[in-house]
Order: structure tokens, then sequence, then C-alpha cells
């Protein structure tokens, strides 16, 4: 129903606060001269103009906005735990013919002409060891370097002239009672890591090397060399200050001198790994 704005005087529209309303729908033009008093508060009048336009005006409807509906978390998929896979058994090569009984002079020859891994391909030579053939103690690394690799010799470079600083700290060196030998025996690309196969190809060589040498102490120099004596796919760290024996050689573990160039305070680990291994040696008798 539309309201009839004209029968209502300003005044009444005022105190009624429809004023803005009736402006707005054109009932009564914006020049309006200024309102006179308004009247008494609940008069007749007004409170019958008021059911009037309560009738009139068709009713304000309110529309109830429903709350948000809370948001479940995103789901995620489970973690997939993580599994660490035993380390993979040695394979070992069928030895070469005679090996088991070869001397230092036909080892030797058979480590220079071995071809059972593909790091024969980049050598310059071979790396077959150094020191006192007959230990007693005997030190094993990983692989050869480019230094090692054109000289022939293992521990040549800056990582050999802080083994043998760490060798003279307890009284030892490879001229008197130390032999040095590595896992294998050609350099590997880039110095990398050897891969368990290129390990596998020289096994024979090292158990025969360390029979020569029969030594009363062997020391792992880092990871690689660790894994292969004793047969753990384990952390350096884990491994340290923890007794080991291979094929009857009791073994202990250390940090590589190429590790410690880059890391300086782990010497001070090397350190007490060495005395540790000088108080087994004496215990040996």
């Amino acid at each position: 129903m539309a309201v009839n704005w004209s029968a209502y005087t300003e005044e009444q529209l005022h105190e009624l606060e429809l004023l803005p309303l009736a402006r707005w729908s054109g009932g009564v033009p914006e020049a309006d001269a200024a309102p006179a008093p308004a009247a008494p508060k609940g008069s007749t009048q007004l409170e019958s103009a008021r059911q009037r336009i309560e009738v009139a005006a068709p009713p304000v409807v309110r529309r109830e906005v429903p709350p948000p509906r809370p948001t479940a978390p995103a789901s995620r998929p489970p973690a997939t735990p993580q599994v660490v896979a035993p380390a993979a058994p040695l394979v070992r090569r069928a030895p070469a013919p005679g090996l088991g009984q070869a001397d230092w002079t036909s080892l030797r020859a058979q480590v220079a002409a071995c071809t059972a891994c593909g790091l024969c391909q980049q050598r310059t030579q071979t790396v077959f060891g150094t020191g006192a053939e007959s230990g007693p103690w005997m030190f094993v690394g990983e692989g050869p370097g480019m230094e090692e690799d054109q000289q022939g010799e293992p521990f040549v470079g800056q990582a050999g002239k802080l083994l043998d600083a760490m060798l003279a700290s307890i009284q030892l060196s490879r001229e008197t009672n130390v032999y040095i030998a590595n896992v294998v025996k050609c350099r590997p690309p880039g110095n990398r890591t050897p891969t368990p196969d290129e390990a596998n190809a020289c096994a024979d060589y090292l158990d025969r090397q360390i029979d020569l040498v029969s030594p009363k102490l062997i020391i792992a120099l880092g990871k690689t060399a660790a894994t292969r004596l004793t047969g753990q796919e384990a952390s350096l760290a884990s491994q340290r200050g923890k007794d080991f024996s291979y094929r009857g050689y009791p073994v202990l573990v250390t940090y590589h001198p190429a590790y410690l160039l880059r890391n300086l305070p782990d010497k001070a680990k090397a350190w007490e790994d060495l005395l540790r291994a000088r108080r087994l040696f004496a215990a040996k008798g």
C-alpha cells in the first residue's frame, strides 16, 4: 500500500522520524521551509498518524544470516615412515688364482694388472699401499686422490701430511711400524666415494694385504673403510669408541684426514680415538 505523505504535515513527519523517508520517496520537497515547533509528544493526532504509517508501510523483513560453518582443516595424508634398508651383504667376486698364497711381489703385480671394475679405465696407475709391511699397525683409507694417482702411493697430499702428523703424535710412522692401504686401488673419478661394486672388486686384494701385514690393530679411516671392515652401514659417529673385529683382527674407527681438514673441531675427537687405540694396542702386549 502506498503512503499518502501529503496527509501529514512536515512537523508530524519530523516528530515521527519519517521526514527523510518522505523526502526520498518524493512526498515532501527538499526546499520546504524550516519545520514549525514540534507538537507535544503523545498527542492524539500524532498517535493516529503513527498507526496509519505502521499499517501502510510494508514490514521490514530481516533475514537472519546463518553463521559461517567452521572449515574443517585440510586433511593431510599420513606421513610415510622412512624405512632404512639394511646394508646389503658383501658380494665377493671369485679371488684370482693363487691370491691366497701371493707374496708382496706377486700381489702387487696382480693389482697393477687388475681390470675387475671400471676404475681401471681412467687410472694413471694403481695405488697399492705403503709402509712397514710387517706392521704391527695398519691404517685403511678410502681410495686414492689425484696426487696419489699421479705418484702411485696412498696419502701423499694434504690429507697425507695430516695423517703423518697424527701418527707422529703417538710415536708411529709409515717408515717404521705402520702399513697404509686403501679400500680401492684406483682413483674414483672426481675423488668421489667408491661404489660397493668397486669396493667388492678390490676386496680380496685388501684381505691379502691384511693377512701379509698381520697387524695387531687396524684403524679404519672414514666411513667407507669403516663399512668395509665392520660390515655395518652406520654413521661414523655411531661406530667411534666401539671395538670391532675383521677376520680375527681388532678394528677401531676414526675420521678420515681429508674430513678433518674440512672440519677442524673434530680433530680433538680423532685425537681421542688415537689415544684409545694406543691404550688398546698396549693392552694386547
